[in-house]
């Protein structure tokens, strides 16, 4: 058996030395083997050279047997590889990517491009889209960047409040430097400076219901990060006249949930599922019960992680369900939401 390999290798190399090419090489090995075969079965047991080459023919045949399994599985494979290249190539060259990407914009969304479930053609829809985020606060800070850096191509924020230093603790948007600064104003500037090829709409002033219909109507999404009852049932009941998604997160303390609210689709609206504001014992705001600093990063890049889901149709979105997310014991629970006949809001 040794002999016979060395054989196979110094053809091999004997091939190599002189230029042949691989297919040369693979052939001359080839009529070796068939060649050591052959022997085989014509001379008796016993022989010398039957001896000397592995005694037993099926031994070789099994050796040419997997040799060309290795080589068909390496041919498949270039061949493979050739063609995602040239799917590459001819991708770059297409309308659906070179025609509204520039050539920074597809190293930028790379990333999202090569996943399957978003693609050029997904991309484009997040470039085209418009979202409203309604406060720049601690679900809205990672939620506004994380649309920013997903290539979003307006962004809506409204919120009347400024930069203070207790908000430094967990609303990541904002700097110590913008201190006393609108927080729409610091937020548009800080997601011009992650992404200048987007446009961001900021709407410094309170959302009231004088102005909330007609100005959610302008976006495709809406995402509330808003820190109270009064905001989240205005925003729910504009976001369902206008027929307007809506991606909601509430957190105190230590837990957090998120949810998506789209009832022209069958889904239930907030109030479905909040009919009446808890106790505020029960729910306190982050100035009286705390807040883990982390906790509104992990909701708001969920609400990002739901909004992208939903702009490009990828996997399962949170329809129809409410996930809650429990940072002190490291649990997620999802609970099936349903819409209430008799809603005032879109019963």
């Amino acid at each position: 058996m040794i002999i016979g390999l060395s054989l196979a290798a110094a053809l091999w190399a004997i091939g190599w030395a002189n230029g042949a090419s691989r297919n040369t090489r693979a052939a001359m090995v080839g009529v070796l083997m068939v060649a050591v075969i052959a022997l085989h079965l014509v001379l008796p047991d016993g022989h010398p050279i039957r001896q000397n080459t592995g005694q037993e023919a099926a031994l070789w045949i099994f050796v040419i047997v997997a040799g060309f399994v290795i080589w068909g599985y390496f041919s498949l494979l270039s061949w493979m590889r050739s063609r995602a290249q040239d799917s590459d190539g001819q991708a770059a060259q297409s309308p659906a990517l070179s025609g509204p990407f520039s050539d920074k914009e597809l190293d930028r969304y790379a990333r999202h491009i090569v996943l399957r479930e978003i693609g050029g053609a997904g991309q484009k829809v997040l470039k085209d889209a418009s979202v409203l985020v309604i406060g720049a606060g601690g679900l809205g800070a990672p939620a506004l960047q994380y649309l920013a850096a997903a290539g979003v191509g307006t962004i809506g924020v409204i919120d009347d409040d400024l930069v203070e230093n207790s908000n430094l603790q967990r609303q990541v948007i904002h700097t110590d430097a913008r201190i006393g600064m609108a927080k729409v104003q610091s937020a548009a500037e800080a997601m011009t400076s992650l992404n200048p090829n987007i446009t961001v709409r900021p709407y410094q002033r309170r959302l009231t219901p004088d102005i909330a219909t007609d100005l959610i109507a302008d976006y495709d999404l809406v995402l509330d990060g808003s820190d109270n009852f009064d905001t989240r049932y205005l925003v729910n009941r504009a976001c369902a006249t206008a027929g307007v998604p809506l991606i909601s997160a509430a957190l105190t303390q230590w837990e957090g949930q998120i949810s998506l609210y789209d009832p022209a689709n069958g889904t239930p609206c907030y109030q479905c599922i909040f009919p009446q504001r808890p106790d505020l014992s029960l729910a306190p705001s982050c100035a009286e019960g705390g807040v883990l600093g982390p906790l509104p990063g992990v909701l708001g890049a969920m609400m990002a992680v739901e909004a992208v889901k939903a702009l490009t149709c990828a996997g399962e979105g949170l329809r129809g369900r409410l996930l809650i997310y429990d940072a002190l014991y490291g649990e997620t629970r999802t609970i099936m939401t349903k819409p209430l006949a008799d809603c005032p809001i879109c019963g």
